[in-house]
């Protein structure tokens, strides 16, 4: 890594030089988190390439450090606002970079009749070993958590399931997929029939397939993980 500015009142390292080595190191894209935060894909960019805005709201730069596993010092905020606080305090392990935090989002993938999308700023976050991440393939992924509503991925989906979804832009093939249709999310196996057209397939037989033009649906990520109460 190269060496970092420093902030010359402070002598600290300089946020946006710090926030885009991370981006680099972690493979997350500055568009995927500035959507993280809620903001418009282009935010973060311009915040490190043209200084606007000229620091980050309290609130974004809270969100990035937990996502990072960092101190909110390292992204500009006061040495004395170096914590989240005692209830979403991360362990020294995650400080110390052998973590990704994964933002849980407040959204229901539906794998019924259909669930409207709602915010996506996150409320929440899983820990995840960086060394298991690598261990699934999964190194360099942009990752979100999301419950599953509805019962037509039964029995391998069952409502409440939480499910890792991987938003990183790879090529697409068939497996399970979280979609967006129209203002829907739908959690589905999705299968390519060819000539333009796609099937969004269930789990549970009682739900027939649903096939669908390419051009409306967007692919929002493939779903690789799973967690669930027994």
């Amino acid at each position: 890594m190269r060496p970092l500015k420093t902030n010359e009142s402070s002598g600290a390292a300089d946020p946006r030089e710090r926030l885009l080595d991370l981006s680099r190191e972690r493979g997350a894209s500055l568009s995927a988190l500035s959507r993280l935060i809620g903001r418009n894909g282009t935010y973060l960019q311009q915040f490190i390439r043209k200084g606007s805005p000229r620091k980050l709201e309290e609130e974004d730069r809270r969100t990035l450090a937990e996502f990072f596993g960092i101190a909110e010092s390292e992204l500009g905020a006061p040495a004395e606002d170096n914590s989240y606080g005692p209830a979403v305090r991360l362990p020294a392990a995650a400080q110390k970079g052998g973590w990704v935090m994964v933002p849980r989002l407040p959204l229901g993938a539906s794998a019924g009749p259909g669930a409207m999308a709602a915010d996506e700023r996150p409320f929440d976050s899983f820990g995840f070993s960086r060394r298991w991440l690598r261990e699934q393939g999964l190194e360099g992924a942009q990752l979100s958590a999301i419950r599953v509503e509805g019962d037509s991925m039964e029995p391998l989906l069952r409502d409440g399931d939480e499910i890792l979804v991987d938003r990183a832009p790879r090529a697409f093939r068939d497996g399970i997929h979280v979609v967006r249709l129209g203002d829907t999310l739908v959690v589905k196996r999705v299968a390519a029939l060819g000539a333009g057209r796609i099937s969004l397939l269930s789990q549970n037989m009682a739900y027939p397939p649903v096939e669908v033009g390419a051009e409306e649906v967007e692919i929002i990520g493939r779903v690789v993980w799973k967690s669930g109460r027994l």
